[in-house]
């Protein structure tokens, strides 16, 4: 419906003229449950005279078995229309609404507060560019209000209007007022949009909704002036700078051959300008081209702008379908099997790590999996949980992983390319929605590094990272290296350690030199080139452990500096400690545990580091350990503190 202006009854075709030339707010009603959303929605069509006189009348008696405001006309009914929802009194549906003003055109969508219905809002917030988000102003801010509030931030919404309502019911008291104004301020710090305004109302008897209150005299500007209703912030707010205008992106949504001349490619156009003779390419193809027409139904434009429907011609034949994107041909956008996203989930049925889903991506349709759940987001707190799946409502960081490489966008870069949602594949249901936060960097999977293997292979990347095994754990994966001669009580500290570390709850794995050799390295013998080849496999294997954040403990002579200072190469500088177990030759022969020494003191044994082969002191090592003077448990005392 659009507002009385004389000039529909005058000159029709200017009315309409100007009418069209309007620019359009889309926005939302949201917060919880009993906040006041449909009566707001009510109120501003009624006192902007935005209501036929037949609608008037429908909810004029509908308020007499359904309303709740007594003999008043309950506004609310305007736009709870479904049976369901004036039976229970609550807003379960979205429910959109347009008007106009002299101003300006609005679509509103009225969006349920309940929690269950969370997924419907949602719904709303995905295409509206303002988000009102009401609160009790008897019971402040609520576990739905800040749940709206993060999903509206979450969704790119740029525009937030609080608007503390039922001021008539706490008397109008600026104490109160400013009292919410804090608590929400407390939100607002972890929120990214980037225009945020409060306006004290009362929706059920209209003050500042249209028409400025009497009752609030406190309420102004940063100027001093009286404080805009809300019909006001609505009409005046900027959005013309929301969209990106930069990064052109037109996803082919239909290829239109109606006869053998004409071949032109419809969709709408998420962002950027779009002129003809402009040099576009087509994606994933790589393709060039340029713009030959811009088609309307209306006829051929100058130029186009995002949200516009249109269709292109090109002046070359390149192969493009649904699906495919026109970029500028100088853009860079990457093609990827993998991103990370936040996803909301919107279905009974928990999502599910390593279950294919159909996924819809702009106008491409494939499928895909989510491999791992980062974290999921409190959104009561915005702290970051660990979560094995994703119940209805709930909010995480997600890795995704396709079955075909496609060209994505940052979520807040560009929406309509950033955006997605996921479909069941057996039942047809819509049981996510995503948006893009980080595109992976390569087009597959597979990273090709140079390395010495005889063999023909490529770097195979995980998709759960040591950063999210190092959260699961808890603590950073690293490798402690004992070193040190035969019988210096490195297997003794080692294992000590490992006892000390588990107790208080570390996840850790001991590697003995002994054990290795019954498994892992049974074929090698005593010789140089084989003990090398010994700390080379060990220190791989120790590598493993801790990209698995896991603390791996190692005892072995390692006698050789440049087998160790090989095995350090293979981790960060603060993952690689290096102990030296410092005891003099003769200790260690007098105690000779394995009675080692005097097998190769007789000529038993050969290459016995300390007798016929040496052992080279670490110059560099992290922590030497005296175990000749020092107790065990003061040594291991000492380990714990530069091991955790």
């Amino acid at each position: 419906m659009s507002h009385s202006s004389p000039l529909i009854a005058d000159d029709i075709e200017s009315y309409l003229k100007e009418h069209e030339n309007k620019d359009l707010l889309r926005f939302i009603t949201c917060g919880s449950v009993d906040d006041g959303k449909s009566t707001l929605i009510g109120r501003l069509l009624h006192d902007s005279k935005m209501i036929y006189e037949d609608q008037l009348a429908a909810i004029t008696q509908a308020s007499k078995t359904s309303g709740t405001t007594g003999d008043a006309v309950d506004l609310a009914l305007l736009v709870d229309g479904l049976q369901s929802e004036r039976e229970q009194g609550i807003t379960i549906d979205v429910a959109y609404r347009f008007f106009s003003t002299d101003k300006r055109k609005f679509i509103i969508a009225d969006t349920p507060g309940h929690e269950q219905y969370t997924r419907n809002m949602a719904t709303g917030a995905s295409t509206a560019s303002l988000a009102v988000i009401l609160i009790d102003a008897r019971y402040g801010v609520q576990t739905q209000t800040r749940r709206h509030s993060f999903i509206a931030d979450l969704l790119g919404i740029q525009h937030l209007v609080i608007a503390v309502n039922k001021m008539d019911l706490v008397d109008f008291s600026q104490a109160r007022y400013d009292e919410i104004v804090a608590q929400y301020q407390e939100v607002a710090a972890k929120l990214h949009a980037p225009d945020i305004r409060f306006i004290p109302l009362s929706a059920l008897n209209g003050d500042n909704v249209v028409d400025a209150s009497q009752h609030t005299p406190w309420y102004r500007d940063a100027s001093g002036a009286p404080g805009a209703t809300l019909l006001q912030l609505l009409e005046s707010v900027e959005i013309t700078h929301d969209q990106n205008l930069s990064d052109l992106r037109f996803p082919v949504q239909y290829v239109n051959r109606p006869n053998l001349d004409f071949r032109g490619y419809c969709g709408t156009l998420a962002a950027g300008i779009l002129r003809p003779g402009q040099a576009v390419k087509a994606l994933p193809s790589g393709k060039t081209s340029a713009v030959e027409r811009i088609v309307t139904f209306d006829g051929d434009l100058d130029v186009a702008y995002p949200g516009q429907a249109i269709t292109l011609t090109l002046a070359d034949e390149i192969d493009i379908s649904r699906g495919d994107w026109l970029v500028s041909a100088e853009a860079e956008v990457p093609l990827v099997v993998g991103f990370d996203a936040d996803i909301v989930w919107m279905h009974d049925t928990a999502l599910e790590p390593g279950k294919l889903y159909d996924l819809k991506l702009a106008t491409r349709d494939l499928a895909g999996k989510v491999t791992a759940i980062d974290y999921q987001i409190d959104v009561n707190t915005l702290e970051h949980r660990h979560a094995e799946h994703l119940d209805l409502n709930s909010i995480a960081r997600c890795s995704v992983e396709l079955t075909a490489p496609v060209p994505v966008d940052d979520y807040r870069k560009s929406p309509g390319t950033g955006s997605f949602i996921l479909i069941d594949r057996l039942t047809n249901v819509t049981v996510g929605a995503g948006m893009i936060h980080q595109p992976t960097d390569s087009e597959t999977p597979y990273e090709y590094r140079a390395h010495d293997s005889k063999a023909n292979v490529v770097w195979n990347r995980t998709s759960v990272t040591q950063a999210m095994r190092e959260q699961l754990n808890g603590h950073s994966g690293k490798c402690i290296w004992f070193t040190g001669l035969s019988g210096s009580g490195k297997s003794t500290l080692a294992n000590a350690l490992d006892i000390e570390l588990n107790r208080r709850g570390y996840h850790t794995m001991l590697l003995d030199g002994d054990n290795v050799r019954h498994g892992l390295c049974k074929d090698l013998g005593m010789s140089e080139a084989d003990r090398a080849e010994n700390i080379r496999r060990v220190g791989e294997v120790a590598r493993l452990f801790a990209e698995a954040g896991i603390i791996v403990i190692t005892a072995f002579i390692s006698p050789f500096r440049k087998d160790r200072d090989a095995v350090r190469a293979l981790f960060d500088d603060d993952a690689f400690i290096e102990v030296h177990v410092d005891t003099p030759l003769d200790v260690c022969e007098q105690r000779d545990p394995k009675g080692l020494y005097q097998k190769a003191r007789e000529g038993k044994i050969k290459d016995f580091t300390g007798i016929d082969s040496p052992y080279e002191v670490p110059p560099r090592a992290e922590v030497i350990l005296k175990s000749d003077i020092f107790t065990q448990q003061e040594l291991v005392k000492k380990l714990i503190k530069i091991s955790v």
